[in-house]
């Protein structure tokens, strides 16, 4: 049976450059692919106004989810109005139970910006919410009942929001698809510019391979990766499950040589 992966980000560029090369190499083995960013971009110029940007952004953004093949999902709210609050997650959660993923991919939960660990609290949030029933989504939809087991992806520099360093429970190989993500994410022509001006990265481009090199060395076996998280399967899975290990077996390595689960001290 098909797998279907949903990834979930706060902004456009988000999944291409903390996801991409992952969702590549699951799509090279077979999955359903799904893409959304929860927020609209709006707020990430220094020469548009929002709604001029809002619209150049959701270009930008299905113009790379076609790249990749996946299925592309609308917006929910601007720029730096991602907030864990009653009526996003009711509209999170229709997403979800009209998607039917069996992988969650989303933001770590402390990241160095509030967007993204809103973003990765209201994902999870809606995915945990999935099968119940007096839950009403909006639009409404009926439960679900299937496993879904949900992936944080590396924070940038993989440091946390207090900048300590994060470690993954295992690393997947990117280099075979390295130059299909940076392609993904130059279809984001509307960032160079503000990232210049406002983080000082001199290239977006640049800045992806500085970080899928990092987690390459921090894997200490391949010289491109993407670093994952699995989150607690209580509510979401099966206490042993990790399909996207499984899905890419000849593409990871583990650091933490297993996974937490109940039996750890």
């Amino acid at each position: 049976m098909t797998k279907k992966v949903f990834a979930v980000a706060a902004h456009p560029d988000d999944i291409e450059l903390m996801m991409a090369g992952t969702l590549f190499q699951l799509r090279d083995a077979g999955c359903e692919l799904h893409y959304m960013n929860i927020a609209n971009g709006d707020c990430g110029s220094a020469e548009y106004d929002r709604p001029t940007l809002a619209r150049v952004r959701r270009e930008e953004a299905m113009q790379a989810a076609r790249f990749l093949k996946a299925q592309f999902h609308e917006s929910l709210c601007s720029d730096l109005e991602i907030f864990y609050d009653t009526g996003l997650l009711k509209r999170m959660t229709a997403v979800i139970r009209e998607v039917k993923p069996d992988i969650l991919l989303v933001h770590y939960p402390f990241d160095y910006m509030e967007d993204h660990c809103n973003a990765s609290r209201l994902a999870v949030g809606a995915a945990f919410c999935r099968g119940m029933m007096n839950f009403v989504s909006e639009p409404s939809l009926p439960p679900i009942l299937n496993d879904v087991t949900v992936y944080h992806a590396m924070p940038h520099g993989m440091r946390d929001m207090l900048g300590r360093r994060v470690e993954a429970d295992f690393f997947v190989n990117i280099s075979p698809v390295i130059e299909l993500k940076q392609e993904m994410l130059s279809q984001h022509r509307s960032q160079k510019e503000w990232l210049d001006v406002s983080q000082g990265m001199d290239s977006y481009l640049l800045e992806m391979r500085c970080q899928a090199e990092k987690c390459g060395r921090a894997s200490g076996k391949y010289k491109h990766a993407e670093g994952w998280i699995r989150h607690n399967h209580l509510g979401f899975c099966a206490a042993d499950a990790n399909p996207l290990a499984e899905l890419l077996q000849t593409a990871v390595c583990a650091v933490n040589h297993k996974l937490r689960d109940d039996n750890d001290e």
